[in-house]
């Protein structure tokens, strides 16, 4: 069997490793040969050049305010920080920057037996205890009791919840600092707001049949005043004009 060796043949395994496959083997030696070159000139043109050749191979990225900054940066990675050129976005870029990992975003905690409440409810009634007690934070502990109840019935559209079932929650979910009195309607707490809007879309009907009604006679006296007082000289005229 021949060697491949011998006949121009080059496997990938035996290449050097793509630090970023997408631009492909040949923008990678191209960057290796500007690092090669002495004149510092020739150098700058030479990766400025396979800049926007790279910028070339994905047109559709042109709209990125910072593709060009990122494509520098790019360039500094597959020469492996090792590139004496001009970066034009201040500082070049370091590997240590590059290896740097962002912070963690803590993940929130949820207790298994109230996931279908959701986590703005543990926030509201992490708000709640801040609040002192009084009127204004019962308002808002009912307020609550509410919300809880409409997601309850939004996840369990099949099975009935009670006002008590809401209040043992809303209990165990603040650790016993939050509690409703028992004879307490949370049902009426979620049609308040409905029968303030129908209150107030009754109040706004009223107002407009009225204005409607006495704007109508206005036009109307009008018109027919008018109207009538030509028609009777009209026919006063033709009468002494016949005599």
């Amino acid at each position: 069997m021949n060697d491949p060796n011998k006949i121009g043949m080059e496997y990938n395994s035996n290449r050097e490793h793509l630090i970023i496959p997408e631009y492909g083997r040949n923008v990678q030696k191209m960057i290796q040969y500007a690092k090669a070159l002495e004149d510092k000139a020739e150098r700058q043109a030479h990766i400025e050049k396979i800049i926007d050749m790279m910028q070339m191979m994905h047109p559709q990225s042109r709209s990125i305010e910072d593709y060009r900054e990122r494509l520098w940066k790019h360039v500094y990675r597959i020469a492996e920080y090792d590139l004496d050129v001009d970066y034009p976005y201040g500082e070049p870029p370091t590997e240590e920057e590059h290896l740097k990992r962002p912070e963690q975003v803590p993940y929130p905690v949820w207790e298994a037996r109230y996931r279908h409440y959701g986590h703005n409810v543990q926030e509201l009634i992490k708000k709640a205890k801040e609040m002192p007690e009084g009127p204004k934070r019962d308002g808002f502990v009912a307020t609550i009791g509410s919300y809880m109840k409409l997601a309850y019935r939004t996840w369990n559209k099949e099975h009935y919840v009670s006002d008590e079932v809401i209040k043992s929650d809303l209990k165990g979910l603040s650790k016993g600092e939050l509690t409703m009195d028992e004879d307490e309607n949370i049902e009426n707490l979620a049609k308040g707001s409905s029968n303030n809007n129908n209150n107030n879309n009754n109040n706004n009907n009223r107002r407009r049949s009225n204005n409607k009604r006495s704007g109508g006679g206005r036009s109307g006296g009008s018109r027919s005043g008018g109207t009538g007082g030509r028609s009777r000289g009209g026919r006063s005229n033709y009468r002494r004009g016949k005599r």
